[in-house]
């Protein structure tokens, strides 16, 4: 691959997305399937929660989505990780393997925004713990949702050159110390798409997501690993598995 030229500049601009809900592949099917029920199977109450809480979360969401290339130079396959100029970033042995010849990374974050924590609070604050819990599960869907989107948006900007892309990854799972969340956020913008990072390195907004996905001529987008990896509240395991 071929992407240090100046044709290429454009390439390796952040990309930043402002995105509604209506553009995300979410509905009240969709979010009950998440949950793991099947539609015989949830309790109407549960459905009908759903059913309202997604639609008043329409006017709640603040949806930030983006991500940067590194320019290939920059950056260093390794065994288990790979290295950005001087910064190494140590995936471990699962990511490590899906990032197989990955000749760069795209470095990616989302946010479903604030509302969402507050929202939940203030419904388990009044004792309504099943629309607090409702709530805080849209807005983890939400998040994943536009990082979903914003998927779709870096194939299509690398698919002219031609290249392909990894699933994405994010600090945190699959054996990776989610403290190389700092590592990942010095790379991107001050400020991007209105992220922080406490001093645990968990995200602020809460409802947000961050990682990578590998690009190269030659990687694989794969089922995720699930069956080998150790963690069983994952967000993915459970998709996958119920």
């Amino acid at each position: 691959m071929q992407l240090s030229n100046s044709s290429d500049k454009e390439l390796f601009k952040p990309v930043s997305l402002k995105l509604e809900l209506n553009q995300l592949n979410l509905s009240t099917t969709i979010l009950v399937q998440a949950m793991g029920y099947g539609e015989k199977e949830i309790p109407p109450s549960y459905r009908e929660s759903i059913d309202t809480h997604l639609k008043e979360a329409q006017a709640k969401v603040d949806i930030l989505a983006g991500f940067i290339i590194i320019p290939p130079q920059h950056f260093h396959l390794k065994k288990y990780g790979f290295r950005i100029d001087d910064i190494d970033f140590r995936t471990g042995k699962i990511i490590g393997g899906q990032l197989i010849n990955s000749q760069t990374v795209a470095i990616f974050a989302a946010t479903a925004g604030p509302a969402f924590e507050d929202w939940s609070r203030q419904l388990f604050d009044v004792g309504d713990y099943p629309a607090g819990y409702v709530v805080d599960f849209i807005g983890s869907e939400v998040a994943e949702a536009a990082a979903d989107q914003l998927e779709i948006d870096l194939q299509d900007k690398i698919s002219s050159h031609p290249l392909k892309m990894t699933n994405r990854f994010s600090p945190g799972y699959c054996g990776w110390n989610v403290k190389e969340q700092f590592k990942l956020f010095s790379l991107l913008p001050e400020n991007f798409c209105g992220i922080s990072l406490t001093e645990s390195a968990l995200m602020t907004p809460l409802k947000s997501v961050s990682g990578i996905i590998g690009i190269g001529n030659k990687v694989l987008k794969t089922d995720y690993p699930c069956d080998i990896c150790t963690m069983k509240n994952c967000h993915r395991r459970v998709k996958t598995t119920s």
